[in-house]
């Protein structure tokens, strides 16, 4: 009982207390999934942007704005309830910054210079290393992407990543982009798990954001030009690359 103004005030426990130290308690316990995004966080996009900078007349300047465009309108579809693959999207985005800008790019030359060196992009160069001792150390694992199925396995077979996951999920089956929240709720369902025992590892913001607030935990490879989104919460891990953030996991009991 605490007295406050001659008034005595009972106090029924602390709750805010209890449930920081629920959080913390699972924050430092193994998640039972690491989920990862794919391009950009385990893909090295440097070809991909050089091909759509050249198709846009050499302006590299303009790439965040083609991203940017991109994203904006796979969540139009999402919102409008239609559902085209995200290399498509991209071309869609990628006519329309270049019209903005006096460019003219045909329907295919867009969609080439996405599709091409998107299916052969590398591996960063410390992914393959932190994969293989996360898995070593018995954590299970399985990408999470908006590319379609057939372009995520094209993907992992040209960069040597098949064999470091169990799963591959691609919003292509549910028909709803990342962020939105039904498609981080789907992937736990499919794992067959709870949002709370799923850790997604990205290197968007938006991505994180997503994640964080369908109840899912969150790592962040902040990798140059990456930032996180200030009005999400924060996720439990923020490092610069794949092997910083392995080291953290494998810690974890």
């Amino acid at each position: 009982m605490l007295g406050l103004a001659g008034v005595t005030i009972p106090q029924f426990g602390f709750s805010a207390n209890s449930e920081d130290q629920k959080e913390s308690d699972e924050n430092s316990s193994r998640p039972k999934v690491l989920f990862f995004d794919v391009n950009e966080t385990l893909l090295d996009l440097t070809a991909m942007k050089e091909s759509v900078g050249k198709v846009l007349g050499n302006r590299s300047d303009l790439l965040p704005l083609w991203f940017t465009t991109m994203l904006q309108y796979s969540l139009v579809e999402t919102v409008g309830r239609q559902y085209h693959d995200f290399g498509i999207v991209g071309s869609a985005a990628l006519q329309m910054v270049a019209a903005n800008h006096g460019i003219s790019i045909s329907e295919e030359a867009g969609r080439e210079a996405i599709l091409g060196p998107i299916r052969s992009l590398p591996a960063h160069p410390e992914v393959k290393q932190a994969l293989g001792d996360l898995k070593e150390a018995g954590y299970k694992l399985v990408s999470f992407t908006n590319s379609s199925n057939k372009g995520v396995e094209t993907q992992f077979k040209n960069a040597g990543l098949l064999d470091y996951f169990e799963e591959r999920l691609s919003i292509e089956d549910m028909g709803k982009f990342k962020p939105h929240t039904d498609a981080y709720d789907w992937a736990a369902r499919k794992m067959g798990i709870q949002p709370k025992e799923c850790l997604l590892v990205a290197a968007h913001g938006w991505d994180i954001a997503g994640a964080v607030w369908a109840g899912w935990r969150g790592a962040f490879v902040s990798r140059p030009g990456a930032q996180l989104y200030p009005l999400a919460p924060t996720p439990e891990i923020n490092e610069p690359n794949l092997k910083l953030i392995a080291e953290r996991l494998i810690a974890l009991k």
